[in-house]
């Protein structure tokens, strides 16, 4: 690295990657403190690089898992994954994307262990590294298609009742249309949701509710 903040002066001039310092990722991230500090809140960074406000995101909410339910191994390891669920991020490089991922899964995977000692089992582990598989995609959040020129596909993750995690998948673009304001209310494939006054798209998949130590059976 030529520096703590770029890969090299090529990926720079190609790409404009710069990585934001960690002093710049917290001080913009105490904007939004309380949403960070909710377990369950959603965020996607669509050019995460290799994830340096990811895993800030995801320490804070460890955080506030460990502060919360630490006592019990059972509950901590549940809001551990739902925390996990809620983070997403898009990059256009590929070595990002794997970083970005081994790096999630390597402050889990500390914090699981160390809170959870002989509780802490594989499965989990396992299913931790699916979802950040669904979660961290590679591709270009301005055209929103993945390296493949497909239509990214993000995994959207539901804590049900007791250990049971819900999937549905939904196309980027279709999300992102659904803030923009509508001419008619005669649109196919589309719901209302009322909580958030907007029009939300229909699923393209969905998937049976299953432990969530388990969602790995479901590609």
């Amino acid at each position: 690295m030529i520096n703590k903040h770029t890969k090299s002066k090529q990926r720079v001039a190609d790409h404009g990657e710069v990585f934001t310092a960690e002093r710049e990722v917290n001080a913009m991230l105490d904007l939004v403190k309380q949403e960070t500090e909710r377990i369950e809140s959603r965020f996607l960074e669509p050019a995460c690089g290799n994830g340096n406000f990811l895993a800030e995101i995801l320490r804070r909410k460890l955080v506030v898992v460990r502060t919360r339910y630490g006592k019990h191994a059972d509950d901590y390891e549940r809001y551990a994954v739902l925390a996990i669920t809620s983070i997403y991020g898009v990059d256009i490089l590929r070595d990002n994307v794997d970083e970005c991922r081994e790096r999630m899964f390597a402050i889990f995977d500390t914090e699981y262990t160390m809170n959870c000692k002989k509780h802490a089992n594989d499965e989990c582990r396992e299913a931790v590294r699916h979802i950040l598989r669904h979660n961290i995609l590679c591709g270009d959040a301005l055209t929103m298609k993945d390296i493949n020129g497909e239509p990214i596909v993000f995994a959207e993750w539901s804590m049900l009742s007791g250990d049971l995690l819900k999937r549905r998948d939904f196309r980027l673009d279709q999300m992102l249309d659904g803030q923009k304001p509508q001419l008619t209310i005669f649109m196919t494939g589309w719901q209302y949701d009322e909580e958030i006054q907007a029009f939300i798209p229909l699923p393209i998949r969905e998937f049976p509710p299953t432990h969530y130590r388990m969602v790995q059976q479901y590609e």
